[in-house]
């Protein structure tokens, strides 16, 4: 009777192992009410405080190009006082007065360069706005695949607690009864002890994928929420040429740092520019005791000793260290494109493995065992070696299609987007 309420234990381990395999995906026991991948997406762009920073940014920049685009303001002065002719005779005493107004006129050059270069901050604010929505959503799907992942871990370890628990009551009795020694008793709580530390890691990794994920959307998902869905497949067609290819288009970053580039190049004609200085027109208006006159002239700062040497050095400066920056930016993202397109390929392959074999040869080796024990040619304790090893077997395969889904995740993000 008490062998084959072990086998009732062992089969019931298979089956809740097989129901946690591969096609179904790992978070159907979650609540099917739960936030699917593209929800949580349109959450943190709505609640991300990147995206939140790169609109200030944006709006910061529009705000930029109105003051690039004004004109100069004129300045008005006036006075005004008692005055008197001093002469016995006439008697005249009036209130003087004096009106000025003076208006500067912009060297046409400046205006255009300003606003050349206020418009390139623009576009690249829009750019940075591009690469701040690339990052988050790279964000959210590493932290969702990792929750995926988390969640089966701990599920695992639960389903695999309970049946040890199970266990030591089966081999308690029997090692009572003295039809099992009490050296398989001992194995069985050290099996226990394992189980417990299992789940408790388990359970921590999954704390911390939810705090993750929760982090990445602005904790617009609230202290209690359930996630459903699956790791990505393998995509065929993706060819490591034609990604770096695209990337050069489609990358924010790049777009970004080039908008920075230009910029700096309309800088540099504005300081040039400037060595033409400005010329402002004066109108005047004055009335005195005896005297009333209207004058119009203008005011120009000579450029004599200093014609702005030191503002186009430095433009041209900031111009070559864009460029240079620019340039580097590249190179890293085309290593990091081959990287992430490596651990893309890698965890393909990996899935292919377990698909092609793995799974099959684990799940045959528990069968192999299960039935060997109820013939009498194994022990209990070998068996559940045995269900260990598929347990073990399945969360690796867990693994690899998190690590392939994040992998594609990353290089989403490198790229600036998947075909």
């Amino acid at each position: 009777m008490r062998p084959a309420f072990a086998c009732r234990i062992i089969a019931a381990f298979g089956c809740a192992m097989m129901s946690g395999s591969y096609p179904e995906g790992y978070a159907a026991e979650f609540s099917p009410s739960g936030y699917t991948l593209s929800q949580i997406i349109q959450l943190a762009l709505q609640h991300n405080p990147t995206m939140k920073g790169s609109e200030a940014v944006l709006e910061q920049s529009r705000s930029q190009r109105i003051t690039a685009g004004a004109y100069l303001n004129p300045t008005m002065t006036g006075s005004v006082g008692r005055g008197s002719i001093r002469d016995p005779r006439t008697g005249v005493s009036i209130a003087e007065r004096t009106i000025t107004v003076e208006q500067p006129l912009e060297w046409l050059g400046k205006r255009v360069t300003r606003q050349r270069a206020a418009d390139a901050r623009v576009e690249g604010a829009l750019a940075g706005l591009e690469q701040a929505k690339v990052l988050v959503l790279a964000g959210v799907k590493e932290a969702f695949f990792q929750l995926l992942f988390a969640q089966q871990d701990a599920r695992l370890a639960k389903e695999n607690l309970k049946t040890v628990e199970d266990l030591v009551k089966l081999v308690s009795a029997r090692v009572g009864t003295k039809e099992a020694p009490r050296f398989e008793l001992i194995k069985a709580t050290v099996e226990l002890q394992k189980s417990q530390k299992d789940l408790a890691r388990a359970d921590n990794a999954l704390l911390v994928a939810r705090a993750q994920l929760n982090t990445v959307t602005g904790k617009a998902l609230g202290e209690s929420f359930a996630v459903q869905g699956e790791f990505e497949t393998a995509r065929a067609g993706l060819e490591l040429h034609i990604l770096m290819n695209q990337a050069v288009d489609r990358q924010p970053a790049l777009r970004r740092q080039q908008k920075v580039v230009e910029q700096a190049e309309y800088t540099i004609e504005h300081e040039r520019a400037s060595r033409i200085p400005n010329v402002s027109v004066i109108g005047q208006y004055h009335r005195e005791a005896g005297d009333e006159s209207v004058t119009a002239g203008f005011s120009v700062a000579l450029p004599v000793w200093y014609r702005r040497q030191g503002e186009i050095g430095t433009a041209m400066g900031t111009h070559r260290e864009a460029q240079a920056e620019r340039d580097r930016m590249q190179q890293e993202l085309e290593q990091t494109i081959v990287r992430h397109f490596q651990e893309m390929q890698t965890g393909q392959a990996q899935m292919k493995v377990f698909e092609q074999g793995l799974l099959h040869q684990a799940k045959e080796a528990l069968d192999i065992a299960q039935f060997s024990f109820r013939h009498g040619a194994t022990s209990l304790l070998e068996v559940i070696d045995a269900q260990r090893v598929y347990r073990q077997t399945l969360l690796e395969y867990a693994q690899a299609q998190a690590d392939h889904s994040i992998a594609l995740a990353r290089l989403e993000r490198a790229v600036g987007g998947l075909p």
